[in-house]
């Protein structure tokens, strides 16, 4: 596993530009109308990428007409991996019907740059594009009816009504970035 430091908060969004199942490419600008940038790193894969899937769904439209965009980014090698590959996404992604851009970090240069080391791993940015949350969705992946913590949500619902996250960042749980 490579180790690397993720984005510290209160850091500003890298830049980047990547392709879209959407066959559009997209970037921070891409997003800048909205007010919470929601940025996943994900893949098709890892089981607890596809238990969350369908909460990821459901969050991305309960926060559509708030003013927040989730964005899912796909940075596993492809070669040992090939479920992940760009065609298995577009393929994952009409399948589950995803409401947000699915895209591709082929280079694994956009994971490095944000520190990514699992899928799922969040990070959330406010309407300067500041890092406000990093980690995790919830506190449970196995069992959506059992989960206590709805980290991510609360994290949304703070910076929407202007507070202070209570808890910033969490240890997100998942399978590791599959690294060339």
């Amino acid at each position: 596993m490579i180790t690397q430091t993720p984005l510290k908060i209160g850091s500003k969004l890298p830049e980047f530009n990547l392709p879209g199942v959407d066959e559009k490419n997209h970037s921070p600008a891409s997003f800048s109308s909205n007010k919470i940038l929601v940025v996943m790193f994900t893949c098709n894969h890892c089981p607890y990428v596809q238990a969350y899937e369908d909460r990821l769904i459901k969050l991305q439209s309960d926060y559509k007409n708030k003013g927040v965009t989730f964005v899912a980014i796909n940075s596993n090698d492809e070669k040992n991996y090939p479920e992940d590959s760009f065609e298995s996404m577009v393929k994952r992604a009409k399948e589950k019907g995803f409401n947000f851009p699915y895209l591709r970090d082929k280079t694994q240069e956009i994971a490095r740059i944000f520190g990514a080391v699992r899928t799922p791993e969040i990070f959330v940015f406010d309407k300067e594009r500041i890092l406000k949350y990093h980690g995790e969705i919830d506190d449970n992946w196995k069992e959506p009816a059992e989960v206590t913590k709805h980290t991510l949500r609360e994290a949304i619902e703070s910076l929407l009504s202007d507070k202070i996250i209570n808890e910033p960042e969490t240890h997100a749980i998942g399978c590791t970035v599959k690294w060339e």
